[in-house]
């Protein structure tokens, strides 16, 4: 399985340069039988969700739940969810607190230990407050997964402080 994971604050021509990018790149995980795994929320997963469906991938998302009960989404990760949902093959409930930065990090660590690769979306820099794909490139690293990192020429984030 092939974890997707990076910045959650990519800009809206970032998107489009990544939706291409992943899909080719994609396309080559589902000639060898593979699946993505995107854990739910809006921007970049939606975004390899959209790419994994053209590109032939099975996708498995993630959701959160409390006690087997899917968890409360904020509302922009609600309608991304529900995009999601009807791109995936395979839903799972993994307990954690959707609000809690702490708990999407472990999460995201967990389900690490399921992959045997991850493509992170990252521009090299290090992890902070909202932004942990560093930290859970060198998480994946250090548990011995291949890591493919994409950041395809173009690319951007937005200011600091906003959402895409």
């Amino acid at each position: 399985m092939i974890a997707i994971v990076g910045h959650p604050d990519l800009t809206g021509p970032t998107f489009a340069l990544l939706e291409e990018e992943l899909r080719s790149r994609l396309a080559e995980f589902a000639r060898a039988g593979r699946a993505g795994l995107v854990r739910a929320g809006q921007g970049l997963p939606v975004i390899a969700g959209r790419a994994a469906r053209a590109a032939g991938l099975a996708l498995v998302t993630v959701l959160p739940s409390r006690n087997g009960v899917p968890a409360a989404l904020r509302e922009a990760d609600r309608r991304a969810a529900g995009e999601l949902l009807l791109l995936s093959e395979q839903v799972r409930l993994l307990d954690y607190d959707p609000a809690d930065r702490d708990a999407r990090i472990g999460a995201d660590e967990n389900l690490l230990r399921a992959c045997g690769r991850l493509l992170a979306v990252w521009d090299g820099s290090p992890s902070n407050g909202r932004d942990a794909t560093a930290h859970l490139v060198a998480f994946a690293r250090g548990l011995g997964i291949d890591v493919e990192v994409l950041w395809p020429a173009g690319a951007a984030r937005t200011a600091a402080g906003e959402t895409s």
